[in-house]
């Protein structure tokens, strides 16, 4: 028996401020709370700095550089894979006999090295990494990025196999586990990791919708354009788009609706507040991969979620939410919710289905069980 182990994190997990390391960080201060003891080893690169607030969590905290496109490329390899190897990290991991946590695809490089073949293995899936890749390829039009991408989706998915040394592995998602056990053995449903312990929901009527994300990436990107150029066209209704790097032909196009308003770099603080006040998160997505945290976010926090069936399919949210696929099913289901008040009993039926399905606490529990 065991009460400690490695964790492999693709990137610094703090400050947790997008999908991937929200898990991450969250994971960390929940096994923390519950006694297990981490060793935690990070990829450095962008604008993440090292991070003094990991080390609350963690016994030692390691970093090593992600691996740029010339010293990381690999014809055999993933370059999310190849740029994140390093033989201090490989000696570090010799230094015990703890289990050893993968998180994503994408620290995967050592996990069929020949020094940690006696080793217990875990990978956290955080996505199918090359249906991903392949629906990035789809939605880009930069031609060289479209490329890369289509090239990086074929190596994840040969790269893939090598999730057969892996002793255990955990997807993020119903539908993400029904594929995983349909090429691996030994693979368990981990819901995601998030920042909320308890809801924070305001009863009765806001007045505008919200529509929340990075807006920098494709998909996001292009969910806002929906928005604005197909559900909100001709609509009266306001809309917030509240995110972080909004493309220039977003933010062309909101200049053109009265009833439209971007929300650029938003504190934690009046995003908190934005969503709170707004009576429809309107969340579509035509990426239906892993989960995505910013719905569990308005679920916990939040009034009527409107979303699409990629947004929700096999999540176990599927109750909680109102569903619409075009843009006059939108267009619908906002006329109706809002004249809806938000009561108690809705919070009440949230307030027992994410308990059962989303608790950091038992999936803490889970990974304590297995040590």
């Amino acid at each position: 028996m065991t009460n400690r182990f490695h964790i492999l994190s693709f990137d610094i997990p703090y400050p947790a401020n997008y999908g991937g390391v929200i898990d991450v960080f969250y994971k960390l201060k929940t096994l923390h709370q519950l006694g297990v003891k981490i060793i935690l080893h990070c990829f450095q690169y962008g604008n993440r700095s090292q991070a003094k607030e990991l080390e609350k969590y963690c016994e030692e905290v390691h970093y090593y550089p992600r691996l740029n496109e010339f010293q990381g490329f690999s014809l055999q390899y993933p370059y999310i894979v190849s740029s994140r190897k390093s033989d201090e990290l490989l000696q570090n991991l010799q230094k015990d006999n703890a289990p050893i946590l993968f998180e994503g695809l994408h620290t995967c490089y050592y996990i069929d090295h020949p020094k940690l073949k006696s080793r217990q293995k875990w990978v956290r899936m955080h996505n199918i990494e090359w249906e991903y890749y392949q629906a990035l390829a789809e939605s880009e039009s930069n031609v060289l990025k479209k490329v890369y991408f289509k090239i990086e989706s074929q190596l994840l998915k040969r790269f893939e196999k090598k999730l057969q040394y892996a002793q255990i592995i955990f997807g993020i998602s119903p539908n993400d586990c029904k594929y995983l056990q349909n090429h691996f053995e030994n693979v368990h449903y981990l819901p995601a990791f998030h920042a909320n312990e308890e809801l924070q929901i305001r009863t009765g009527k806001g007045d505008y919708a919200l529509y929340h994300g990075n807006l920098s990436v494709n998909e996001n990107h292009q969910a806002a354009m929906f928005l604005v150029k197909e559900v909100f066209e001709g609509m009266n209704y306001p809309l917030v788009i509240a995110g972080s790097n909004p493309k220039k032909e977003l933010i062309e196009a909101v200049k053109k609706k009265v009833s439209i308003q971007l929300e650029i770099f938003p504190s934690d603080e009046r995003l908190l507040l934005l969503i709170q006040e707004a009576h429809i998160h309107i969340l579509p997505t035509f990426q239906a991969t892993g989960i995505k945290l910013k719905l569990l976010n308005v679920l916990y926090s939040g009034r009527f979620c409107l979303v699409n069936t990629p947004m929700i399919a096999n999540t176990g949210l599927q109750t909680l939410c109102n569903i619409a696929d075009s843009a006059e099913e939108f267009w619908e289901q906002i006329k109706v919710l809002k004249e809806q008040h938000f009561l108690e009993k809705d919070i009440d039926v949230r307030r027992e289905v994410l308990k059962k399905g989303f608790s950091n606490k038992k999936g803490g529990e889970l990974l304590r069980g297995l040590l």
